[in-house]
């Protein structure tokens, strides 16, 4: 009997298709050349059509860097549950430096690009809020919940964040694979970041 043809995917719904083509856009000529221009030609529509959706090109970024958020938070849950709150963090960290890893455009997109005005999009703000409230949470689950306790909360976040940025940034760059560095030594690397911060951690302030 003859095989019975597959039914085409339904075609993406413009507001959609826009997202993508701005992430091919900015993969191929870097996100400070991005235009709705570019984009309606990757699409192969008019140069109005993606106004429907996208009031202006700061719009479209916010949607696009949204969207690279939303991705990293799913990513950094998806690390599994662990007990032990120093585990957890543990675990956290090495799931943001894969991301950074596996991700490079994305990662530089959400902490590497300025900002469209934030004040015209509140959605975004929120996406990075829910994106850095996995790394309090997890550091509540070390400290308490105590409102005594939330100013280390804070500051701890803004250390460890600090730290695996640093790393990831390392880890992503031309200059270390030029420092003459053992290959067990960068075998290591991650792992004694993980450590020295949670001896950090264990530290009185």
């Amino acid at each position: 009997m003859p095989k019975k043809s597959q039914s085409p995917a339904p075609p993406l719904d413009l507001r959609e298709a826009c997202v993508i083509a701005a992430q091919e856009v900015i993969a191929e000529k870097g996100v400070e050349n991005l235009s709705l221009r570019d984009v309606a030609r990757k699409l192969g529509v008019s140069h109005q059509a993606p106004y429907k959706h996208y009031p202006s090109r700061d719009h479209l970024l916010a949607e696009v860097m949204g969207r690279c958020l939303q991705r990293f938070a799913a990513h950094l849950d998806a690390r599994g549950q662990f007990e032990d709150p120093k585990e957890d963090l543990a675990a956290l960290g090495r799931q943001y430096l894969s991301y950074a890893r596996d991700h490079v455009l994305e990662y530089r997109l959400m902490f590497d690009t300025p900002w469209p005005q934030s004040a015209e999009h509140p959605d975004l703000i929120r996406d990075a809020v829910h994106a850095y409230d996995i790394l309090r949470n997890a550091l509540r689950r070390l400290h308490g919940e105590s409102a005594a306790m939330q100013d280390r909360v804070d500051l701890d976040a803004l250390y460890i964040w600090s730290t695996v940025h640093g790393m990831a940034g390392v880890m992503n760059g031309n200059c270390i694979h030029r420092l003459n560095l053992k290959p067990q030594v960068l075998e290591q690397a991650v792992e004694h970041m993980i450590k020295m911060v949670e001896l950090g951690l264990l530290a009185k302030p």
